[in-house]
């Protein structure tokens, strides 16, 4: 990448609603990102909003066709070509949506690997809140993408709340979010050239070879 050319963070939302708390949480996930960018290095920093809603009926149709439409297209290499990633999504049926899901389906698997990535959710309750963990960071491994430490749950409550002694508040949590994924993006961990992340696939030449060594030896 040229220093003269911008970063790019993408935040995709699957909130379903107008006005959207999960497209708000992107909003300000992306907002803190670009804030730490900006100040700790001299490029521009370009900021995109991806709302899958407006783009559900492509994605059914890509589903069933193999091919996507335009707007579709255009939003999948966004999405890979991003310097930085915030997936956000609300819960449904104690995990991410059926329409963030199908997104995601559509990228192909290795087209994430080590791009950094934060994840973020949206439910009612705060007792949703392991999705993070059990659902949405298991799909970004799988994806190999290298998924920032903190990730952000925003519950109802959440929203205008500071938290107290023990427990950091939302707009905390969001800054520190996006904090690490600006320190990532400019470590050059988003590189479209990274090392690709070692997996079981790439073991088993190594452990047959061993093995084969072991045999010629008797």
């Amino acid at each position: 990448m040229f220093a003269t050319e911008p970063l790019r963070i993408v935040a995709v939302s699957a909130g379903l609603s107008s006005p959207s708390s999960t497209r708000l949480l992107a909003e300000r996930l992306a907002g803190a990102a670009r804030e730490r960018l900006l100040a700790e290095q001299d490029r521009t920093v370009e900021v995109r909003v991806i709302d899958l809603r407006d783009l559900a009926v492509d994605i059914a149709n890509h589903l069933v066709t193999g091919f996507p439409p335009g707007a579709l297209d255009v939003a999948i290499k966004e999405v890979t070509q991003a310097d930085g990633l915030i997936a956000v999504s609300p819960v449904f049926t104690a995990s991410y949506s059926g329409l963030f899901k199908s997104f995601f389906d559509l990228i192909d698997h290795t087209a994430l690997t080590g791009k950094p990535v934060v994840i973020a959710a949206t439910g009612g309750t705060a007792r949703h809140s392991l999705v993070l963990e059990h659902a949405m960071r298991p799909l970004f491994a799988y994806l190999r993408a290298t998924v920032v430490p903190t990730s952000v749950y925003a519950a109802s409550e959440d929203w205008g709340s500071s938290g107290d002694d023990y427990t950091d508040g939302l707009p905390s949590r969001i800054r520190r979010a996006g904090g690490e994924l600006a320190a990532m993006v400019a470590g050059g961990r988003a590189a479209s050239g990274a090392p690709k992340a070692r997996g079981l696939d790439d073991e088993i030449v190594p452990f047959a070879q061993q093995l084969a060594d072991l045999r010629t030896k008797g």
